[in-house]
């Protein structure tokens, strides 16, 4: 019995207890709900005006921004691309305007004074439209001697066989370093990496000590195969082919492809605009290289390319010098204008920043 009375007092203190818990209460006001009709119209009107004014803001700061950068960016490309057309258009003078032009440039460097290099004697006068057209350099260039084309030869015989043959090595090793992801493979493509960011300078000797091990010292072996080995592609391509989704290859090796199969058709194919990016990049800097001729080709004067040949045209030839530069300059800018969409492409989604 008292149980029961213990229980129905409980009872009784439990449904108090709910019903204090869920007694209504008054509920302050929002401030939505605290204001008349008028004044949320002037409220919403005053939100209106001021997001009107922040984006009038934000659009005249955002076309001021851009103005400075058109502005910047038309400046740099003429400082870029002016000295081409200088180039360009004083091979087409004769050798006396030029030298009425440049002869006081020309007479204020080291070599052709006593007391080496001075200050201007007067102010050149940088005309870009010659004054008498004349395909004199050009002809002499291309027809009186055939040291141009000797050279222009061996330029297209080094380049060649170190664009070609650096990326089927490229594409090869950046598909296993991203197909098969160990530890061993992750520690030699950090050798890469590391490879890569060493300046030239340091690699140039190992590569003329390998050399004359290898009795391969002034003959066109020395600059292509360092030249086939770099490693910038091997890093850029390693980028691009491990974006490709697993699923692809997953699917491909349900249907029985090999790995062989899945390169080609699949990893080759999707990576087209890298590529080619790569091969117009590779292609201008080889081109223009330097270093590698003098230094691994030293005594091979006939086998050197054209990048060479244009820094020892002496003074007397500058008319000459100024049309080989023009006629040399031809084969990138076709190439690059060739696979520009490609290049932008291919940089854009390799993941460098």
């Amino acid at each position: 019995m008292e149980n029961k009375e213990l229980f129905e007092q409980r009872r009784e203190e439990a449904t108090k207890a709910r019903r204090k818990v869920y007694t209504h209460f008054e509920r302050d006001l929002s401030f939505f709900e605290s204001m008349t009709e008028e004044q949320r119209d002037e409220f919403f009107k005053g939100q209106r005006i001021r997001s009107k004014r922040i984006r009038r803001t934000r659009k005249v700061t955002k076309t001021v921004f851009t103005g400075l950068g058109l502005l910047v960016a038309i400046a740099v490309s003429i400082l870029a691309i002016v000295p081409i057309f200088y180039t360009f258009l004083n091979s087409f003078m004769s050798s006396g305007e030029i030298s009425n032009n440049y002869g006081v440039i020309f007479q204020s460097l080291a070599g052709n004074t006593s007391k080496g290099a001075q200050y201007l004697a007067k102010t050149p006068s940088l005309i870009m439209v010659p004054q008498r057209v004349t395909f004199k350099q050009y002809l002499n260039l291309l027809l009186m001697s055939p040291t141009y084309l000797i050279k222009f030869w061996n330029s297209l015989m080094l380049v060649i066989p170190i664009v070609a043959g650096q990326m089927a090595i490229s594409c090869l090793a950046s598909y296993s370093f991203a197909r098969y992801r160990r530890k061993r493979r992750e520690i030699l493509f950090f050798s890469y990496i590391i490879l890569m960011l060493m300046p030239f300078q340091v690699t140039l000797v190992p590569n003329y000590m390998i050399a004359e091990k290898l009795k391969i010292l002034d003959t066109p072996w020395a600059i292509i195969l360092p030249g086939i080995f770099s490693t910038f592609a091997i890093f850029l391509l390693t980028k691009y082919m491990r974006q490709i989704p697993n699923a692809y290859i997953e699917a491909a090796k349900l249907d029985g492809a090999t790995e062989w199969q899945i390169f080609t058709q699949i990893a080759v194919p999707m990576c087209k605009s890298a590529i080619i990016a790569l091969t117009i990049l590779l292609f201008i800097d080889y081109w223009n290289m330097v270093e590698q001729p003098l230094v691994l080709m030293a005594n091979a004067k006939d086998l050197q390319p054209m990048s060479v040949f244009l820094s020892q045209i002496n003074e007397a030839e500058i008319g000459i010098a100024f049309a080989a530069s023009s006629l040399f300059m031809i084969p990138p800018l076709l190439i690059f204008l060739w696979g520009e969409e490609y290049l932008v492409e291919g940089i854009s989604r390799s993941g460098v920043k």
